[in-house]
């Protein structure tokens, strides 16, 4: 799978539009998807990350966030692919500086939506 150009969906970021879409498509998404979201909206918050970093992590969560990407959200199944594609994408480019407290704090979230067993899908994400 190519990768769109998420980058030109910066602009679609907020922090409360990220919430509100988090919450709706959590079940649906899956665990794996949620934990890289969280653990690039955490680390979007964190000091110690640079701008360029900020800036990528900025597109893909607005990637995320929009519904006009490459699959629609809407379509059962694959409609999140392209997202999660997206999100590990980007958490691989800057998962050195991801912190351990992000990575704890993102999987204490997880524990709201999901139960230990769909939690576990997380020690595979990359």
């Amino acid at each position: 799978m190519e990768l769109p150009d998420f980058m030109s969906y910066a602009g679609k970021f907020s922090q409360s539009d990220f919430v509100e879409k988090i919450s709706s498509i959590a079940k649906r998404a899956g665990a794996k998807l949620v934990y890289a979201a969280l653990i690039l909206f955490y680390t979007l918050q964190s000091n110690k990350v640079s701008a360029k970093d900020k800036a990528i992590i900025i597109g893909a969560l607005g990637y995320m966030i929009s519904p006009l990407d490459v699959i629609p959200d809407a379509i059962p199944i694959a409609g999140l692919t392209d997202d999660l594609a997206v999100l590990v994408y980007v958490l691989k480019k800057v998962w050195v500086d991801v912190e351990d407290d992000v990575k704890v704090k993102a999987k204490e979230k997880l524990s709201k939506w999901f139960d230990e067993d769909e939690i576990a899908e997380i020690d595979d994400l990359f």
